[in-house]
């Protein structure tokens, strides 16, 4: 299988002039405080689509023959790739069809099909689509547009590396999200040739480590699952030609947890105002909290895409605030008389606690007759402040427990 070249890339570059958006390299002053170094953010999450996928799946498509385009397209994606193909599958007016795994987060399904494509939904990981993307294309004869283990897709990842290079020719190093590994195989390639000396990490999901598993075993290894809130890159086998560019270019890979992507994903949107899905913030998330040496002083984030439902950043939101204790959960019986929770709410106020919600139950059978259940949801500034609140409540004489996000 060959492999991608400069001039690949570069052409690449070419095609994709005036379709695509040259994102911008931004300097995060918190990021860069918080690590010792000058932490660059490439704003893929801003690219058309809300991901980088546009640029490898429009070079493909604009790549094929009369004949392949007259046949339709066909991919297999957990989101980005499908909206990428979607988007330049309608600008050639080609018909597109689209296998996205069933747990596809529902933002990236309607997305996709506002662009025109037809969404089958198949399997619970990238992997089943996958296979059943194969199974159609064979009964369709359409032109299969691989997300990440082709040459031309390959190449329009790569223009990231360029982009990059021109805004910060001085860069020290660049931390790429990898699934399948065309994205970081495409920086690589022409980031390597040249830039020789910028490291090049790949980053990826503890729970879908097959690109970082491969590179240690020095041989392609498939893992059995790929379970990660990174649904973009939750990829179970690597791409063949994407692991020969890796071993061959990228300097190292490295893993990180879900509660670091998550927490990632909370400080992009606190602290910078950005939307990054789960695959968007593994590359900061793994400069962050330290798998990335400290030699890279110039060090770019890829933030590949910002395509992630609303229900996750709730949920991230929520249990991000928990974490850093600026929410909490009190559980508390009480005197059932009137004033008795005026007086409970006049403490927490007078701490200057937010309260969210209130729950009294004087009717459970657990609950002793003459008391009363009370559950109280509140808001804090910080650890310092749930424990000032924990604290005066138990002088007062509550016998205050605390529950967890569950509520147990």
């Amino acid at each position: 299988m060959a492999l991608v070249t400069l001039a690949d890339v570069e052409r690449a570059r070419d095609a994709l002039e005036g379709i695509i958006h040259r994102t911008p390299l931004d300097l995060s002053q918190t990021f860069s405080r918080m690590t010792n170094n000058e932490v660059f953010l490439k704003m893929e999450n801003l690219q058309k689509t809300g991901s980088f996928k546009i640029r490898g799946a429009y070079n493909k498509i604009e790549s094929l023959s009369a004949a392949e385009k007259g046949r339709g397209v066909i991919a297999a994606s957990a989101g980005n790739h499908a909206q990428g193909v979607a988007y330049a599958a309608a600008r050639a007016a080609l018909r597109a069809t689209i296998v996205m795994p069933e747990v596809a987060p529902l933002s990236k399904v309607v997305a996709t099909r506002g662009y025109g494509a037809e969404v089958v939904l198949a399997g619970q990981v990238y992997d089943e689509a996958f296979r059943r993307a194969q199974e159609l294309q064979r009964e369709q004869g359409a032109t299969f547009i691989h997300p990440f283990d082709d040459p031309q897709v390959i190449a329009g990842q790569g223009t990231i590396g360029l982009e990059i290079l021109r805004d910060l020719p001085d860069v020290s190093g660049i931390v790429a999200p990898i699934g399948g590994g065309g994205l970081i195989a495409g920086i690589a390639i022409a980031v390597k040739a040249l830039a020789p000396h910028v490291r090049i990490i790949g980053a990826q999901a503890s729970g879908a480590p097959a690109m970082y598993l491969s590179k240690k075993a020095d041989h392609i290894v498939t893992t059995k699952t790929a379970a990660t809130i990174a649904d973009g890159i939750a990829v179970k086998v690597p791409g063949s030609l994407t692991y020969e560019i890796i071993q061959r270019y990228v300097d190292d890979i490295v893993t990180v947890e879900d509660e670091e992507i998550a927490g990632t994903i909370l400080m992009l949107l606190e602290r910078s105002k950005v939307i990054a899905e789960g695959a968007g913030a593994v590359g900061l998330a793994a400069i962050l909290h330290g798998k990335v040496s400290g030699r890279e002083k110039k060090i770019v984030a890829v933030i590949s895409g910002g395509n992630i439902d609303v229900n996750m950043i709730s949920r991230i939101i929520e249990r991000g605030l928990a974490k850093q204790g600026r929410r909490v959960r009190l559980s508390m019986p009480l005197t059932d008389r009137p004033g008795a929770l005026c007086r409970l709410l006049s403490v927490v106020a007078d701490l200057r606690v937010n309260v969210i919600s209130v729950r009294h139950d004087r009717v459970d059978p657990n609950v002793p007759l003459g008391l009363a259940e009370v559950g109280l949801s509140l808001e804090t500034r910080d650890t310092h402040h749930t424990q000032e609140l924990l604290t005066t409540l138990q002088k007062e004489g509550y016998d205050v427990r605390i529950l967890d996000h569950k509520g147990q």
